[in-house]
């Protein structure tokens, strides 16, 4: 979808890409040291929300001194971030593009917070987050990892190439159990905490930028039974929205690898917002 000539087209657009505050490479995280202690944050890295991640990267971008975005695009978290930017940021973007996503945190994050610790906590490693001379509770965290892909849709996505039960569930092992060698399981608590009390709805009468909601037909976080009720909520602020659903068996994760059923409404949405070539 990124790239010369395609729906974002790296021949006319300049595209900005940054890790989150908070999560496990690329910016200041729980393995980050304290200056106060000189020991990593840890568990007392300090409770940030979505607004103050988009904040950073304001921030960044104020660094590199960017002062105009064409638009802000992300599936899922970034989604979150993309909201975030319309109501945080409203003239400094023209669109935002949130895909399988929801312009509020579903469900009861803190009941979930809560349960990811206990989970968390049944690892011998994790040592209330102090973990960083242990190993990082690596055997837990692939679980809930593996669990995470299921949701994703990973099994439908790896169907045709491993037709069996058994290799399929040593495939997604693999691809879980490599995502917990690299990511620091505090970063899926800092998260986590940073989507308690998400909600841009209340502000969407702030919205300037163009909107493209996409959702996928099957994904169970975000079905599309959420998107009626986001659509009339941004008509009622006046915003101009467009929503597309993604038809793919691929639930969650449907908006990457499935890029070809909806590059070209991508494309035609951002097609007004790019400069003329050359």
């Amino acid at each position: 979808m990124i790239g010369p000539g395609k729906a974002i087209d790296t021949g006319r657009l300049y595209v900005v890409s940054s890790n989150m505050l908070g999560s496990s490479s690329g910016s200041t995280n729980g393995a980050s040291i304290d200056p106060d202690t000189g020991r990593p944050y840890g568990p007392d890295f300090p409770a940030i929300a979505v607004r103050d991640i988009v904040a950073a990267q304001k921030a960044l971008l104020d660094g590199l001194g960017v002062t105009h975005l064409a638009a802000v695009a992300g599936p899922s978290f970034g989604g979150y971030q993309a909201f975030q930017w319309a109501v945080s940021y409203p003239d400094f973007i023209d669109a935002i593009v949130a895909a399988v996503t929801a312009p509020m945190a579903r469900g009861n994050v803190e009941e979930s917070l809560a349960e990811l610790k206990d989970r968390l906590a049944t690892d011998p490693e994790w040592n209330g987050g102090r973990y960083y001379d242990r190993g990082g509770a690596k055997t837990v965290l692939t679980e809930l990892r593996i669990e995470t892909l299921k949701r994703y849709g990973i099994e439908a996505a790896l169907a045709d190439r491993y037709p069996g039960r058994e290799a399929r569930e040593a495939a997604i092992r693999e691809l879980a159990a490599d995502w917990a060698r690299r990511f620091d399981a505090n970063s899926l608590v800092i998260l986590r905490c940073a989507t308690i009390g998400y909600d841009t709805v209340k502000e969407f009468r702030k919205i300037k930028a163009k909107v493209l909601y996409v959702l996928c037909r099957t994904d169970r976080l975000f079905p599309p039974a959420i998107a009626p009720g986001v659509m009339n909520a941004l008509a009622a602020a006046g915003v101009d929205a467009r929503y597309f659903e993604i038809d793919s068996e691929l639930g969650h994760s449907a908006s990457g690898p499935e890029h070809a059923k909806w590059s070209p409404v991508l494309r035609e949405f951002l097609a007004p917002l790019m400069p003329a070539p050359g």
